[in-house]
């Protein structure tokens, strides 16, 4: 069994090390659920060690945890190149070819919520293209339901804001 967890945490280790952008909880769960590697809860342990022991670290929003390797998690991967078989790193890299754009999109796409001093709700909303913003948008509002609000459909209506305010600042 101890073997086995470690499998999983270099799994992590490896998918964290081919992408040049964080990787959210629901990617890599679903990449190790659907190739029937183990078990929800199992990854999410796997997950929380490597957090605990400082080999990748975090960024939360409202409403995801983004995951980082770190310069001791690429280390520890490296002592181990062959407890990865080729057919799992094979596994990993179809992957990330076929949902590249998806991953990274996700990724993109940052909405996050606070409590100003003035006691009101500031949304931030972001897009970011290979770690610099595109637009990065702060509207306070009266109550976190607003800016609850705010943050869920700058998900699905970015692009849209995006463009329409390119579109007015360029008249």
């Amino acid at each position: 069994m101890a073997e086995a967890a470690t499998q999983y945490k270099l799994i992590v280790l490896y998918m964290l090390d081919r992408v040049d952008f964080p990787l959210t909880n629901t990617q890599i769960s679903n990449f190790m659920l659907n190739k029937d590697y183990t078990t929800y809860f199992t990854i999410q342990q796997a997950i929380s060690e490597l957090i605990d022991t400082g080999l990748i670290r975090t960024e939360s929003t409202y409403n995801n945890t983004h995951y980082y390797i770190t310069p001791a998690g690429r280390e520890t991967l490296s002592y181990f190149p062959d407890k990865i078989s080729d057919a799992i790193k094979a596994d990993v890299i179809d992957y990330f070819k076929e949902n590249q754009l998806e991953l990274k999109q996700e990724i993109s796409m940052i909405a996050d919520y606070y409590k100003t001093t003035a006691q009101e709700f500031a949304a931030r909303c972001q897009i970011k293209e290979k770690n610099r913003s595109l637009i990065d948008l702060t509207i306070t509002v009266k109550s976190k339901a607003e800016a609850q609000a705010i943050c869920s459909n700058w998900n699905s209506s970015n692009e849209d804001v995006y463009g329409y305010l390119m579109d007015l600042l360029l008249k």
